[in-house]
């Protein structure tokens, strides 16, 4: 390998979310955080190049993206999805939760009902809820050790409670799924059928393990791109998330309008100065390290496959198909919740994120950050193993 994803990096004391607020998040301030997504990677060396000459150039006024910005957004997405866009589709915009938000309040009304499938990613039932709409919950199945949807249900539900929007993530954060073409279609006809506009979250596109494919909800037909807004952003990807950049396409002119309506009714503008610089870098020269990325959290899902297996059976892997982030089902510990959550917390000294976050149906699991090094992986599991063995 070209890069070192080895390499342990000390992110204490740098205002890092993820590490540097355990007792306001209430755990013991040696716990091992593996819950926020966020990535232990330093973003590429080849963006860090650029960032570091912007810093020396030592001017941060304002700035806006030019035709090698959207065209290294737009090369991106056609190589590696064959999804083929325009500039003008795109919004820019600080962030996709964010995005989401503008795109509650852009199509809907107040008491306008928005469709989500749970458990799922948890702002997105803050935004709808905290924009006074009704949140409606299309419920993944969990089938066989997989999720699957449930469309019966998930076109009575936009029936009964004539829905206007559907927040879709692809892949699902947190149960991993990559969904199909197939079922991207399903649900895109009868969001058609019964005029439901589709909000894709696609953030974390650009992390799909091995027998899967991820399909960008534009590339299903002139029909599904017209009626839908799709959010994206190198965030994930390259570890950029405090440089608060995405990339929203929106191919049909008047939602683009009502879209960028509603940003402008929230005063933002101008995209971070950085953001920009590291966007367009990652985009150009960020390939060979992705993929590099993804073949090393291959074999840290292959560890902690064969480590959970062999030390904690009663801990269930839910396959992941895609993101850097793992869905475990504790039930099989059979211990109360109060007691799972302090054997995690306490006894392991893990900060994990509660699957109850998520929806009710993730109660009994946690999510897992694996986008770490390996050695990082092994501590965390170990810890696991040494409580599992102690509580039981």
């Amino acid at each position: 390998m070209k890069y070192n994803f080895d390499k342990i990096i000390d992110r204490k004391n740098t205002n890092s979310l993820k590490y540097d607020f355990p007792a306001e998040q209430g755990y013991p301030p040696d716990c091992l955080p593996l819950w926020v997504a966020d990535m232990d990677f330093q973003t590429p060396p080849e963006v860090r190049k650029v960032l570091e000459k912007s810093a020396r150039h030592g001017i941060f006024g304002y700035t806006s993206p030019k035709k090698d910005y959207f065209d290294a957004v737009q090369s991106w997405f056609l190589k590696r999805f064959g999804f083929k866009s325009k500039s003008e589709w795109i919004v820019t915009a600080p962030g996709i939760v964010f995005s989401i938000a503008t795109a509650i309040k852009a199509f809907t009304s107040a008491k306008n009902s928005v469709l989500i499938q749970t458990p799922v990613y948890y702002p997105f039932h803050s935004c709808v809820k905290i924009n006074n709409r009704k949140l409606v919950k299309n419920s993944l199945v969990f089938r066989n050790g997989k999720y699957i949807i449930d469309f019966k249900d998930f076109e009575k539900k936009i029936i009964d409670n004539k829905v206007k929007l559907f927040l879709l993530c692809s892949p699902h954060n947190p149960v991993g799924r990559v969904w199909t073409k197939n079922e991207l279609i399903k649900m895109g006809k009868i969001c058609l059928k019964h005029n439901v506009i589709v909000v894709s979250d696609e953030i974390h596109c650009d992390f799909i393990f091995k027998g899967n494919k991820h399909t960008v909800f534009g590339t299903l037909g002139e029909k599904f791109l017209n009626n839908s807004i799709i959010c994206t952003a190198p965030s994930k990807t390259f570890n950029l998330a405090g440089l608060q950049v995405s990339n929203i396409f929106i191919a049909d002119k008047e939602k683009r309008r009502k879209f960028e309506l509603e940003i402008q009714k929230t005063g933002y503008s101008q995209l971070n100065t950085m953001g920009i610089a590291s966007c367009q870098n990652a985009y150009e020269n960020g390939v060979r390290w992705v993929d590099e990325l993804n073949e090393y959290l291959q074999n840290n899902l292959e560890y902690i496959r064969t480590f959970i297996k062999e030390n904690i059976p009663k801990i269930k892997l839910i396959e992941p198909e895609g993101t850097y982030l793992l869905w475990l089902d504790f039930d099989g510990l059979q211990i109360t919740e109060n007691k799972l959550k302090r054997l995690v917390a306490q006894e392991a000294k893990l900060h994990l994120s509660y699957g109850k976050g998520f929806g009710i149906e993730g109660k009994g699991f946690f999510r897992v950050n694996a986008a770490c090094p390996l050695s990082t992986i092994k501590k965390a599991f170990n810890r696991l193993k040494n409580a599992v063995n102690s509580f039981s």
